[in-house]
Parts: structure tokens; sequence; C-alpha cells
């Protein structure tokens, strides 16, 4: 579901314009005064944290948390589901609600096909990113290299993908399929071999194993880089920084995998964009963008939440309902505040990220839906590992593409193009003085660019489109916290799972690769960067 809330100062009339207005997407929208929130009303009569928004599929569902009060098409609410066309006043302002708009926003990213050809080995110190050839080791055209791309390959004679010259084989001899990092190879028209044992269904072709067909032996080789990418922007992420640049290279290039991406940055950094930006820019783009807040969601409702429930499984469970698995599935499905999570929840999590397995809650039917999962966390949560707070095991099955979103005072030099992109979306009438923006690049942010709008929004509201130094109103924010998440960090807390995975499975790297559910050549290469031999 796409919308919108259409913000104005007063009552809404027929000719009357709007003072700004907000997206509504699957995730929670936190309306009040101060600038923690993500929409900043500036007005006495308005609570610091006056009411949620919470858009779930096909429902947008609005919360009181104010003393002031809320009202809901002249009537005051608690809890009530907003639909086309009602009318939320907060203080003086009043919002028209507009659910799926003609005018709905265009992808902000081009989708990109699956890069089932290659791999992310690693992320650590730059982009690792490893390409499948396919190597023959032995047998006619001895040490000729051929590149798997697509995702499968159909290797024998003429006709073929793969043409070999080898007399003994025929058009589309066998079968090679990377999958995830992994090789299956599949039967053709001919015989194929791995391990002496003739190959009658799919069978996985592990490092060092060789596939042979008529006199031709074969292996798939992973030919490691490092790569540095750049873009100049992401989604609706902007920025001019070489820093930020790279990280809009990077979220790119990954949103082309299937892995788990664990985005990692203070709150209000824009990690809900760069999420967005990920599916759009992925081969899941025509699928469903689900969104659950963690930390909002109680620890006795977590499963249901997530897996969904049969009728009858608990009190008030009236219908069967899907969780945010199967509402995703084809998509990408985001855990936004995963560091919240409590202890029981994490195993429940862990065993479905692991298997890929779903049940219901009062279910005994397993379903196994095809989700792309992308998490985010404003903690410490290395810290929380070590310190027995958060699974290791679960931190790194999300952490297996991990990126750090730099905090806005960390880059000055990219606050003129944000702060632009921001005046442009609040209204197109917006302008910024030099003075205005020398003192926006002189405060320190700690709300970061959700802050950043929100004074920008005070600012059109209380003063009009000219935005000159004496407009902008700062407000200090109670209980501001920052993460300062650094690379190294991170490498610790990943080496500490490994190295447990390592012990669990006798010093056999291959087991311990599918302990940790990723490729064997990612562990080792992992192991290479540490100095462990």
């Amino acid at each position: 579901m796409y919308g919108r809330l259409l913000f104005y100062r007063g009552e809404p009339t027929p000719h009357a314009d709007p003072v700004f207005a907000w997206k509504l997407r699957p995730a929670r929208t936190r309306i009040g005064r101060t600038d923690d929130n993500d929409v900043v009303l500036p007005d006495d009569a308005v609570s610091r944290s006056h009411c949620l928004v919470d858009v779930r599929d096909d429902t947008v569902e609005l919360t009181d948390r104010s003393s002031n009060g809320t009202w809901l098409n002249g009537e005051r609410t608690r809890r009530a589901f907003l639909h086309d066309g009602d009318i939320v006043r907060i203080g003086p302002f009043h919002a028209r609600v507009e659910l799926n708009p003609a005018d709905a926003p265009a992808p902000t990213e081009e989708s990109q096909g699956e890069a089932r050809h290659e791999e992310i080995v690693d992320a650590g110190a730059g982009l690792v990113v490893a390409e499948a050839s396919l190597v023959v080791a032995a047998g006619p055209g001895e040490g000729r290299r051929f590149k798997l791309r697509g995702g499968r390959a159909t290797v024998g004679g003429e006709g073929s993908r793969v043409v070999l010259p080898d007399a003994g084989l025929v058009r589309d001899h066998v079968r090679i399929r990377l999958v995830a990092g992994r090789t299956l190879v599949e039967p053709g028209a001919g015989a194929a071999f791995v391990g002496g044992v003739r190959v009658r269904e799919p069978l996985p072709l592990y490092p060092g194993e060789e596939l042979r067909v008529g006199e031709t032996l074969l292996r798939v080789d992973w030919d490691a880089q490092v790569e540095a990418p750049t873009a100049d922007r992401f989604g609706e992420m902007v920025g001019s920084s070489q820093g930020m640049r790279g990280i809009f290279g990077l979220l790119r290039r990954m949103a082309a995998h299937h892995a788990p991406v664990l985005l990692i940055g203070d709150s209000g950094t824009g990690k809900e964009l760069a999420a967005r930006g990920i599916h759009e820019a992925s081969p899941r783009a025509a699928g469903k963008f689900v969104a659950v807040n963690c930390g909002a969601i109680t620890a006795s409702l977590f499963e249901s939440e997530l897996f969904g429930h049969e009728k009858g499984a608990f009190t008030g469970a009236n219908d069967r309902r899907d969780g945010a698995f199967q509402r995703a599935d084809g998509g990408t499905l985001v855990l936004d505040e995963v560091g919240e999570l409590p202890e029981e929840a994490q195993a429940k999590l862990l065993r479905a990220l692991e298997t890929g397995e779903v049940r219901r809650v009062g279910g005994s039917e397993p379903t196994w839906p095809d989700v792309r999962v992308v998490a985010a966390t404003n903690r410490r949560l290395q810290d929380d590992v070590r310190e027995g707070r958060f699974r290791g095991d679960l931190f790194f099955r999300l952490a297996v593409l991990p990126v750090r979103i730099p905090a806005l005072r960390e880059r000055p030099e990219d606050i003129p193009a944000t702060a632009t992109a921001i005046a442009a979306k609040i209204h197109p009438q917006v302008r910024i003085s030099a003075e205005a923006m020398a003192a926006l690049q002189g405060y320190h942010w700690p709300g970061n660019a959700r802050e950043l709008r929100n004074v920008l929004t005070r600012a059109f509201v209380l003063f009009g489109p000219a935005i000159e130094a004496s407009s902008l109103i700062f407000t200090p924010l109670d209980g501001e916290t920052t993460t300062d998440v650094g690379r190294r960090s991170i490498d610790d807390a990943e080496r500490d799972v490994v190295m447990d995975a390592l012990r669990r499975a006798a010093d056999n790297r291959t087991v311990a690769a599918r302990l940790l559910g990723i490729p064997r050549s990612s562990l080792l290469y992992k192991l290479k960067r540490w100095g462990v031999e």
C-alpha cells in the first residue's frame, strides 16, 4: 500500500494547498513536537510524542499517545483504522489521508537481475566478489576456462551453452546451476559422474570435487577480486562525500544478491531508505516490501507477527492470519530494530533463517516463503553478543553483508546536498540561504537526517519558504544516543562466532561453513583475512 498525509494548518478547504505532505509506507510514522519524531508539528498544543501511524499491508492504524488528544473526523480517538479521505486533527494541524492515490511515486531504483554467477565473499575490508568459472581439469581442452553467467548453463557438445572439445559428449550433456554461491550438477542428455556416482538428480559439487563427462574432468573455481563500487545516489539517499558514494555503490551491488543485509547506524541516518532502495534495486522489486518494527512487538505476539497463526490458536485469534514471512514471499522482509528482540524470539527467528521453514502458531503444516531479509539496528550488537544479550549465531546469519551508515556529524560535506533534497520534498518553493546553510553545517545533528528534515520543516511552517539562519530552531533531543559502530567491532563479533563454529565442527571447515550458513569460500576468505591458518 502507498499513501500520504497532507498536512494543513487549520481545517482543509477545497481550494487550500497543504503545508507539506508525508509519504506513508509499510512502517511506523511517529508524529509530535520534538525532532526525534518522523513528522514534527511546531505548536504547543502538539505533544512531544503525539501519535503513531502504522502501515501494515492493507491497513493504516492511528494510535494516540498524547495528553492533548487526537481527533479523527471530528471525534476524539485513542486507536482507529484510517481510510481514504479521513481527517486527523493534531493540535491546530489537520491531516487528510490519501491512500493509493493515482500519482503514486515511481520506484527510485532500477531493478536488476540476480547475480547468480557470482557471490560476495566478504564485505569487511572492501567488497570481495568471487565469480564462477568452469575449468577443464583434465581431458580434451585441458586448462580452458568458461565464465558461468546467468546462474545456469548446459555443458556438452555443439549446441550447448558451454561447448567442450570432447567427441563423446552430446548436446546439453549435463547442466550446472549456481545457487547462493553453491554449485549444483543436474542430469542432462548424457552420463555424468561426481565422485564415481552417476548424476540422476541434482547433486552438490563441493570445492575440490570434479565432474566427469566423457573423457573430460571438470571443476568449478571461484575467482575472487576486491571491488570498490561507487554511485552518486541510491534510492532516496543523497550525498556527495567519498564515503557515502562508496556506500551507495556497495548497497546497489549487494541488492543483486539474496544474502541477508544488516544495516547499522544511529537513529535517523536513513536505514529505512537504504532498505527500500535495496528492495527496489533487487530482482525482487515486483514483490512485496514488508517492514516489521521488532522493538514494537511484545514477546508474546512476536511469533504470530512474523510467522502467522491459525484460527483459535490463542485468545483473540479469530481468523487465520499470515505473518510477515508469508506476506513477504517473493519480496523483501525488513526487520527494523532487530536488536530489541527478546531471547526467545531470537531463537525462533534463527530457526526460520536456518531452515527456511515457517509454521503458523497453532498450525502443523510448514511453509517455505522465499524472502530476502534486511535487518536494521542502532544498537552496538557486537557488544550485545559479547554480553549475552544477543545470540552470536543469529548475528552472523543477519550480518552476512553488513553496512554501516555514518552519522551526519561525520560527513558535514553532505549536509548541503541532503538539506537541498529534503527542502525540495517539503515544498518546491523552499530555498535555503547561504547563511542558513552555514548554520546547518555548523550543528552537530544528534538526530541525523531525521532531525535535519524536522528543523527545515519547522522553519518552513513557521516562517515560510525563504529559510534564513534566523528561521532555524534547534531543539535538544532527550536521551539521544549514538552507536559509533566501527568495522573493526563488527569483525571482532563475527570472528568470535566463526571460531565457535570451527570448534563445534572439530575444525572441519566445510561443516563449519554449513553451520554458519555461508559458502565455504566465504569462510576461507575470512580466515585468511584474520590470519587464521
